[in-house]
């Protein structure tokens, strides 16, 4: 198999305060893959994401072991730039994202930070929009859409990078259930490789068919999504619980 375009090798990370996160995480994503990244509250899934773009290293305060690649280049300070372009996170709240005055502003805002101007800053700005179906709001302030809006546009700020690897985390809180199957849509189409941190267990099964699950800093399964629901204790000892009348087993996933 070709080298992963995301390589976590023995990942270890404490806070400031002595905290211990992560212990020896490994995490390898091959390109085109859909990985979900299950896990209770305090498992260590927001620091270990944090780490995939430089966010958090060992040298950002903390204390910490083990590396991080993305495509072979290094997660480390001189190659931050770079690594924030291939590794784009969508955070949970959209508004973290967007602050300018319109749209277009807003997803235009990273790529001209890369220097990109004029007819290819356009064509970044639109083909993202077309992308998560929102170009017919471009000129529109980010305030008036709705919130599931917003979640797309936030998307699609980060699309506008070209990233390799998109991030995203908890993609469906407080989405409607329009708003949650039109994203589930968006995000089957991209030609993209996805890393998703979600409570919302349904929506792992129907969009990533492999899962990882991080309990206590530390990896505990890593297998198909359908496996990992469906062994109640695993679930048990980790605190996922599946919805009330919801079963794995009665679920095909698409592809």
């Amino acid at each position: 198999m070709n080298a992963p375009v995301l390589d976590v090798r023995g990942l270890a990370y404490a806070y400031p305060d002595g905290h211990q996160a992560l212990f020896g995480v490994d995490l390898h994503v091959h390109r085109g893959e859909r990985v979900a990244l299950l896990g209770p509250n305090g498992a260590g899934k927001t620091t270990l994401v944090l780490h995939l773009n430089g966010i958090l290293s060992a040298d950002s305060g903390g204390h910490g072991a083990g590396a991080v690649s993305v495509s072979g280049l290094p997660v480390e300070k001189a190659n931050l730039a770079e690594i924030r372009r291939r590794v784009g996170v969508v955070f949970q709240d959209p508004d973290d994202q967007l602050f300018m005055g319109t749209v277009r502003a807003d997803v235009a805002f990273g790529p001209a930070n890369l220097g990109i101007r004029g007819a290819e800053l356009d064509r970044r700005v639109m083909h993202a929009l077309d992308q998560v179906g929102m170009a017919e709001f471009v000129d529109r302030p980010p305030h008036h859409l709705s919130f599931g809006q917003r979640r797309r546009v936030a998307v699609a700020t980060v699309l506008a990078m070209e990233p390799e690897i998109l991030v995203l985390d908890e993609p469906s809180s407080n989405l409607d259930p329009a708003s949650r199957r039109e994203l589930a849509d968006i995000l089957r189409s991209l030609d993209v490789t996805l890393l998703m941190v979600t409570h919302d267990l349904p929506y792992a099964l129907e969009l990533c068919p492999r899962s990882v699950v991080l309990s206590g800093g530390a990896v505990v399964a890593d297998g198909s999504t359908y496996d990992v629901l469906a062994d109640e204790p695993l679930m048990r000892a980790h605190r996922l619980e599946l919805p009330f009348g919801f079963d794995p087993r009665n679920v095909t996933p698409r592809p």
